[in-house]
């Protein structure tokens, strides 16, 4: 049976870490967000980035949105379970009358809770910059769902399985960071070489990037085929990452 009471109680705690831990959780990213914003505007009186549709920082702000969002459900977990691990208080999730599923379930749940914080702070914010006649909330917060997921269960993964800060910053800066730089957040891909733009088609996170960035200014139709492959790739991690939970591989040192 499915321990409500311990999943509630651990979603209560890290929702409560996020926010005392404000200055690093919200205005780090926000800031962060704001100065790409004030730079990309800068340069783009200069060198006229926009195109015929929208400007170029309404093209940027839904990939600084989504991005932030994507490293923020990377980094909460697993930071959070390596430090546990190093102060020792994981074990008390271990001897805790709960399986190690419900606390990935329950990092999950907080990290929802999170990210969707976290966009509807930036978006409120951003919006400032940017106009727009036509948005779906549906889009805003499916598109932003599947990225929660995903990289939550990336980072859950990676706090469950590693014991040093330099395995989480080796993922952070070699997998994560890339993926969120190079997926169509800063530029679109009609403007890379033909040669190039396959690493985009065969891209499932440019996919993402893009029906979000539509949300915000037209009502574009949604592929199928595309969007099923997407939700199938994001599911399958998930349960590749509650299996690796289920099976308790290298849980104690």
């Amino acid at each position: 049976m499915i321990n409500l009471i311990a999943i509630f109680t651990i979603v209560k705690f890290r929702i409560k870490e996020f926010t005392n831990e404000y200055h690093y959780s919200i205005l780090a990213p926000l800031t962060s967000n704001l100065l790409f914003v004030i730079i990309f505007s800068t340069i783009d009186r200069f060198y006229s980035l926009s195109n015929d549709n929208i400007s170029f920082i309404e093209f940027l702000i839904p990939g600084l949105i989504i991005m932030v969002v994507a490293q923020e459900s990377f980094d909460n977990p697993s930071v959070s379970m390596i430090n546990s691990k190093q102060i020792g208080s994981f074990d008390d999730f271990l001897v805790a009358p709960l399986s190690r599923v419900e606390i990935f379930v329950a990092y999950l749940i907080s990290q929802i809770f999170i990210g969707l914080f976290i966009a509807i702070i930036n978006f409120l914010i951003l919006s400032y910059f940017i106009s727009y006649n036509y948005f779906s909330i549906f889009n805003f917060i499916y598109y932003l769902l599947l990225v929660i997921i995903f990289f939550t269960s990336i980072g859950s993964l990676v706090g469950l399985l590693a014991y040093r800060w330099d395995t989480q910053s080796t993922v952070s800066n070699f997998f994560i960071s890339p993926i969120n730089f190079l997926s169509g957040t800063f530029f679109p891909i009609n403007a890379l070489p033909e040669d190039i733009k396959y690493f985009f088609l065969y891209n499932p996170y440019y996919y993402v990037i893009t029906y979000f960035r539509n949300s915000f200014y037209i009502k574009s139709d949604v592929n199928l085929y595309i969007n099923t492959l997407i939700f199938i790739f994001v599911f399958s991690f998930f349960l590749f990452t509650a299996y690796v939970f289920y099976r308790g591989y290298r849980v104690v040192k």
